[in-house]
């Protein structure tokens, strides 16, 4: 999961862990930090997510508290992230600055993406109508009815595998602010069941009329995704436009360069791919004298001898 550490940041905040008892040193500002709760469940068996929580509230200002990381909550592939969900929500009156929540900001080595237990995530949009960023790591029994919020101005969901009804719910969703979209689609064999005709509402242009930023990631469709998106109205108003992290090769990049023109981008993001060099030189050439910033950094090669069916994303299991 290379592409899903713990996250450095949240809101433009510095993610800082909290630790229950330390309440005597010296730390930031309630306000002046992305705080990470998570707990260690096979160091501290005796501990749990709940109790780190309670102590977070009770040592830190929750009315200052702009910014949540859910990390590790026990065994999450146990136990679905409604648990630490509902004690957040349970304790909204006394989060009143909340604007960003992440659920599940878990590397590999404490759950692999997969393996995390999801829940609804849309409670916590309900819950505080003033949040402007919500992100999800991991697809598994991921719910995300389709939802108004009046606020949200960016959604991530990182998933090895995103079921489609979830993306469909997105999708259905009415989120006028909405600025920015991540979905990770991830791979058939772990959930990610959606096909380019399930993001043709969004490729159409007719949802999320703030949007400037897209990211289609860490697809086993990424070349399918590079042809939809290279005639799409949506692409017109986008400021960035992020494809990295699957399957892409020279015929999807090829699909982006013959659509029509992404010299109007600020970024295009097109790391860990399969492009060949002269491919790359291709889209470097057509871009980059525009001013269009490219990055094809992590050319992978296929593994084994199989061409393109060897071809792999950053993150599935």
């Amino acid at each position: 999961m290379s592409d899903a550490d713990h996250l450095h940041e949240l809101l433009g905040l510095p993610a800082v862990d909290f630790q229950s008892g330390t309440n005597d040193s010296p730390g930031p500002a309630a306000e002046a930090a992305a705080w990470r709760v998570s707990i260690e469940p096979y160091e501290d068996e005796d501990r749990t997510w709940e109790q780190e929580f309670t102590a977070f509230l009770d040592e830190v200002d929750p009315a200052g508290v702009r910014a949540l990381i859910i990390g590790q909550w026990g065994e999450s592939y146990e136990e679905r992230s409604s648990y630490p969900i509902g004690l957040v929500i349970a304790a909204a009156e006394r989060l009143t600055s909340l604007e960003a929540v992440f659920v599940g900001d878990l590397t590999s080595e404490e759950a692999e993406i997969s393996w995390i237990e999801q829940s609804d995530v849309t409670a916590l949009l309900a819950a505080f109508p003033a949040l402007v960023e919500l992100g999800v790591r991991g697809g598994t029994k991921l719910v995300f009815p389709a939802t108004k919020h009046e606020r949200l101005r960016s959604l991530t969901i990182e998933a090895g595998g995103l079921p489609v009804e979830v993306v469909r719910g997105v999708l259905d969703s009415e989120l006028p602010s909405l600025e920015r979209l991540d979905l990770w689609l991830g791979v058939s064999e772990y959930g990610g069941d959606a096909d380019v005709a399930d993001l043709a509402p969004l490729l159409s242009g007719t949802r999320f009329p703030a949007l400037h930023h897209l990211g289609l990631r860490n697809s086993e469709v990424e070349n399918e995704i590079a042809a939809a998106v290279a005639s799409a109205p949506l692409v017109a108003r986008l400021r960035t436009l992020d494809l990295s992290c699957g399957t892409l090769g020279d015929e999807g990049a090829a699909a982006l360069l013959e659509g029509q023109p992404l010299t109007h981008l600020d970024a295009l993001d097109l790391h860990h791919h399969f492009l060949t060099e002269p491919m790359e030189r291709r889209v470097t050439e057509a871009l980059e004298p525009h001013g269009v910033r490219v990055d094809l950094s992590e050319r992978c090669e296929p593994w084994g001898d199989r061409g393109a069916a060897g071809r792999y994303v950053t993150a599935s299991e």
